[in-house]
């Protein structure tokens, strides 16, 4: 086994991995509500990157951005508004039904067939580092991650409204007192959550160049696991609990014997189930999840 191109694709696949958690994370942190349709907002983003293949790729990149932004508001305004006093399950069941609802308009409008195209041919190119060999997508998918870990950092820590939402994640209730504006605060969050969204996109068609109507379900439940991994509503946990579900990934990818393989996932189920049993709040706890233990 070639140690080093493991660690090289255990960082890539992790590194997509963080941008699927982190939307999901952000969410998490103010409304305390995992939001099942975020893969619809992946799944959107699909649709335009491959149905308009015709268009320059800048242009593409524009729409794409412009749409899963623009689709997360509105749900969030549409579908999460109304019944967000009704509690988290009523909240939960609300996001799961916008899911399918999604699934089945995609149907309805593309078809349940398979969609393929070119997105950005380029970054399926390699180049050789010694022993190691490195797909240009995974170079832009690690850099894109880092800059957007970067630039969310300095914008919870450095602006206003990251501050108002660094305030809501820690107690909704008394920052809302203190003058933070709620309705606000909520969609600003849910149009990040459909940038990322976007971009996880970008680079999934890239990888795939396919697309379906549930083509964000799998990445996205991957992106959920490595969530309760690294420790619910904690930004700095899901990414950590990114990267390890991608090092395992890739690890048992290339230790398992070929007739194994096919139960690759339920084995690296079954390993977060036990990093849970010693660790139930996850790798990284965070204070609202101090205070229920």
């Amino acid at each position: 086994m070639n140690i080093a191109q493991v660690v090289v694709d255990a960082i890539a696949l992790g590194s997509l991995y963080a941008i699927f958690a982190l939307g999901i994370a952000l969410i998490f942190g103010i409304l305390k509500m995992i939001n099942f349709a975020h893969s619809e907002l992946v799944t959107i983003g699909a649709y335009i990157l491959i149905l308009l293949a015709d268009l320059p790729l800048p242009v593409r990149l524009i729409l794409l951005v412009l749409v899963t932004v623009t689709v997360a508001v509105l749900m969030e305004r549409i579908a999460f508004r109304p019944v967000r006093g009704a509690g988290p399950v009523t909240m939960l069941i609300t996001s799961f039904a916008v899911s399918y609802l999604l699934q089945n308009l995609a149907i309805l409008i593309f078809g349940p067939d398979l969609q393929s195209g070119a997105v950005w041919p380029e970054l399926n190119e390699s180049f050789q580092v010694g022993p190691v060999r490195i797909l240009l997508l995974n170079v832009v998918t690690v850099v894109l991650t880092i800059l957007l870990l970067v630039g969310l950092a300095l914008f919870l820590r450095k602006t206003s409204m990251g501050l108002q939402m660094r305030a809501a994640a820690e107690d909704f209730t008394t920052a809302r007192l203190v003058g933070v504006r709620a309705n606000l605060i909520i969609a600003v969050a849910f149009g990040m959550s459909g940038l990322l969204a976007g971009i996880a996109a970008l680079l999934l068609t890239a990888q795939t160049g396919v697309v379906t109507n549930t083509i964000g379900v799998q990445v996205v439940l991957m992106a959920f696991v490595a969530t309760i991994l690294g420790g619910m509503g904690s930004l700095s946990g899901a990414v950590i609990g990114a990267y390890v579900l991608g090092a395992i990934s890739v690890v048992l990818q290339q230790t398992l014997p070929l007739e194994f393989r096919p139960f690759r996932d339920a084995i690296l189920f079954a390993a977060v189930f036990l990093v849970l049993v010693f660790r139930p709040n996850g790798l990284i706890v965070t204070r609202a999840a101090k205070g229920r233990v």
